[in-house]
Parts: C-alpha cells; structure tokens; sequence
C-alpha cells in the first residue's frame, strides 16, 4: 500500500523534530540549534512585518476595492462597525503565516518543509470560501463549511491528521476506526473554523483569542520537543498580531471570513497534528479547553436558535455573548450612538471577551497533560459561561463589569 503521510514519512526517515512513536523513549534528539532563540524572535517578527505590511495597503489602497470588499452592511444582527471597514483582512495573515516558517522548516529537513507547504496548500479550500464571501457575499455558511471539509479532508490524507482518540468514553471507539476517525476529524475542523468566524464579532476579540490559544499551543509544542509545530503557530500569532495591530481599537480592517476560517484550519489541525505526533504525552482534552470559548460559543448558539427559538441554526442573530456585553453592558459605559462612541464601545467590549478566553487558556496550559484536571476545568467554565450569559440577558450583569460611575440606578 502506498505511504500517504508525510508525518509518518519523516519519522520514518529519521527526520522528524520529535520523538517517533516507535522510537525508545530515551531517544531524545537535538532538535533546536543553539541560536534558537533567534530564529524564533526572526520568524515571529517576519510574520508580523509582513502581516502588518500587507494589511497597511490594503487599508490605504481601499478607495480601490473598497465597494467590494468593504462591509457596508450597518444594520445586520451581528453587525457593531458604524463605517464602511475592507474585511480582507485575512489575506495579510495568509502572507504572514506562508512566508515565516519557511526558513525553520528548511532548517530542520526538507520533509519539515514540505509539511508546511502541504498544510498550507489543504488551507486553501477553506481560505478561498471566506475570501471569495468578504467580496461577493455569495457563499452561503453551508459552502464555507463544505469548503473547510474539503480542506481538512486533504490534510487527512496528505499528513494523516486524523483525530484517533479523545479522551471520551463512546467517541474514542467511533474514531478508532478510519471511517469514523475521517467523519469526526472533519467535524471538528469545520466546526472550529466556524467557530472562530462567529466570536469574529468585535474589534480584536477573535485575533486576541486566536493568538491567546496559539499562545497555548506554542507551549506545550515546545515542551514536548516539537519544533515544527511550535514554529508554524509562532508564525501564525506573528501574523495575527500583525493584523491586530490595525484592527484594534479603531477597527481600521477587518479579519473577515477568509481570516477566521483560515485561522480556525490552521488552529485544529495544529492541535491534531500536535495529538497525532505525541500519543500519551499531550492530552487528548487539552485542545477541548484551549479552544472552549469559540467551541462553547457555536454549540450554545445552536442550542440558544433550534431549541430556545426554534429557528435554522446558521440563522444570524444579535444575541452572542459578546453582542450582548457590546449592547447590554457598554452602553453604561458609552452612552452616545455615534460613530465614535459605537468604535469606543466596540473596542471596550472585547477586553471582557479575551478574559473569559484567557480563564480556559491558563488551566489547558498548567495541565496540559492530565486529563482529569482537564475535565474539571471544561465543566467550570461551561458553568461560568452560562451563568454570565443568563445574567447578562435578563439585564442583571455582574457589577464588576460595570465601572462604579457608570452603573445604571436602581
């Protein structure tokens, strides 16, 4: 039978930046040359110049695209921007993420190379869906996830990212087989994608969240010796920040359908790979928690729109969590609606958001793996975040979110 997979080809070959699955233990290989540091400080700033190079032109040079790309659309549901903004702004994070691990890559092998080339290439399926959308709004949510499985299907055959176990009694025999291993591993992509295109909501709330996350992963792919990994998400975070710094606090562009569906691919398939080239020593449930807010973000959505209102799930609504701290909470903070106060309150709104993304982050990192702790971290936040969201909606918000100044009189 033919071989499909480079990851398995490299540890075939001896190439791969981490311990083999087949290999003793003991074997530790060097793995890091010892100017690492710098090549990580050149990588990273490499994907943020370029990020933040590309996406200062796509601003400036908006008189020319702008009626395409623009979101002109002041008046949907989700919608919080008070002028017409380019929502291209993923292309500047595709630039950023392609060119800086390149040189890392080549330094560890050529197969590493060409697991970055690959991976690159199964994202843009998923990238072209939300880009060809930010222009003509023609792609509905169910082409972009069909698109996002397209691409997630190729990573499973091109670098075997394959989900295999999850820590969940029931799941962990459905993907112990191909069949189901494929059907789970396409699910969770696209449902990750899209989760970070739905907290794409404020300035800045889901590029933090993204790079908080990969900040996670960064981690504990250095802790357990994968270099690979751990370089393509410094780059990834690089490219982000690089955007961020336009699109935070004054919202000068936007991440965009392109963005968030590339970002939740590279993302998922990070924390596959991540699982898939180190067995027993990464958690299965650490992914879960590092990405639990946009995970539990979409699932209560659903449950919230074909339960609760017994509407279509990819129905568009106004009532996320970060809708309402937009519309519920910073409006005693920001009282005026002008173009303005509605950017101010826009950008004061996402802060509140990092930190319920920061509070899953920093357990799914002490216990990156022990699975148990894990567990208990997943059911405290899933009731932090139902308690916050209910208290919000019936207009009795916490009192801390609220400067003392500024609380309404009861």
């Amino acid at each position: 039978m033919r071989e499909r997979s480079l990851i398995r080809g490299m540890c075939e070959r001896g190439a791969k930046p981490a311990r083999c699955d087949a290999a003793p233990q003991t074997a530790n290989l060097e793995l890091y040359p010892s100017d690492t540091y710098n090549r990580r400080v050149f990588e990273f700033l490499l994907a943020f110049a370029a990020s933040a190079i590309v996406a200062l032109l796509l601003i400036r040079s908006a008189h020319l695209h702008g009626q395409h790309s623009g979101d002109h659309d002041f008046d949907k549901p989700q919608g919080f921007h008070a002028m017409p903004v380019p929502r291209i702004g993923g292309l500047a994070v595709l630039v950023g993420v392609s060119i800086a691990p390149l040189p890392v890559a080549w330094q560890l092998g050529t197969d590493a190379a060409q697991v970055v080339l690959v991976l690159l290439g199964c994202s843009m399926a998923a990238f072209l869906a939300g880009f060809i959308q930010d222009f003509t709004e023609a792609i509905a949510p169910k082409g972009r996830l069909l698109a996002t499985g397209v691409s997630a299907a190729a990573a499973f055959y091109w670098l075997d990212a394959g989900i295999v176990h999850t820590g969940i009694p029931g799941l962990d025999w459905l993907v112990g087989t191909a069949v189901g291993s494929l059907m789970v591993t396409l699910l969770a992509v696209a449902g990750i994608a899209n989760a970070v295109n739905i907290i794409d909501g404020l300035n800045g709330l889901a590029a933090m969240c993204v790079m908080l996350i990969l900040g996670a992963f960064v981690y504990v792919a250095y802790q357990v010796g994968d270099a690979l990994l751990g370089s393509i998400a410094l780059a990834t975070i690089g490219s982000v920040l690089g955007l961020f710094l336009w699109n935070y606090p004054k919202g000068l562009i936007f991440l965009g359908d392109g963005g968030a569906y590339l970002l939740g691919f590279l993302m998922s398939e990070l924390f596959i790979l991540l699982l898939k080239r180190h067995p027993g020593e990464v958690s299965p449930l650490f992914p879960l928690l590092a990405c639990i807010y946009p995970i539990f973000e979409t699932l209560f959505s659903i449950y919230r729109r074909w339960v609760l209102r017994s509407t279509l799930p990819s129905t568009p609504d106004g009532i996320h969590l970060h809708s309402l701290v937009f519309r519920r909470v910073m409006r005693w903070v920001v009282g005026d609606d002008s173009v303005e106060g509605r950017i101010r309150r826009n950008s004061m709104a996402s802060p509140y958001l990092w930190l319920l993304c920061f509070s899953s982050v920093v357990p799914a990192v002490l216990f990156w793996d022990n699975t148990p702790l894990l567990a208990v971290a997943l059911l405290a936040f899933v009731a932090s975040y139902v308690s916050w969201y209910w208290r919000i909606v019936r207009f009795k918000s916490p009192r801390w979110m609220v400067p003392r100044s500024r609380r309404p009189r009861r």
